[in-house]
């Protein structure tokens, strides 16, 4: 592997771009920087994050480099949604996948998709509240919308790091 190379809106996956530097040796850079830095063609980790089950991005690394694993920062717990994102993405079945919890705070959303969530938080958080038997998983997302969160953890990264040092052994 030659680079990670990645796609933020809201900063969280630049932080794991950035601890999963510290930790492979590769140099970062962001899809910017990569343009004039990283060759055509050079086999990357991509980071992207998550806007409706699509890893921003993706299309657009795929068609210049070679794609060697995704990292897909999202609200959603780590390892979560995985096959969702796969096909929605179009991500081969032989590239790896790995879902990451970032973090979440509309306010740090630019534009449109800052429009966007905060029309989605506003619906969603009135239907959860309203429903009387939500799940874990639902009482963690409505806490995460309420709330915001800071999720960006170097513990999150255990299985990309694993795939990386066995890939490594080949």
């Amino acid at each position: 592997m030659e680079a990670i190379i990645y796609t933020t809106n809201t900063g969280s996956a630049e932080q794991y771009a950035k601890m999963l530097a510290e930790q492979t040796g590769l140099p970062v850079f962001s899809m910017e920087e990569a343009k004039s830095e990283v060759e055509e063609g050079s086999e990357i980790i991509y980071l992207g994050w998550i806007m409706a089950a699509q890893v921003k991005g993706y299309k657009t690394a795929a068609k210049k480099y070679k794609i060697r694993a995704v990292c897909a920062v999202g609200m959603e717990k780590t390892g979560t949604r995985t096959e969702q994102i796969r096909k929605k993405t179009f991500v081969p079945a032989e590239v790896p996948l790995f879902t990451l919890q970032g973090n979440f705070n509309v306010k740090k959303l630019h534009g449109f998709y800052r429009l966007m969530m905060s029309m989605m938080v506003k619906m969603v958080t009135k239907q959860l509240v309203a429903k009387t038997d939500r799940t874990q998983r639902e009482n963690e997302m409505l806490e995460i919308m309420l709330q915001g969160g800071e999720n960006v953890r170097k513990e999150n990264l255990a299985e990309v790091l694993d795939w990386y040092k066995r890939e490594q052994m080949l």
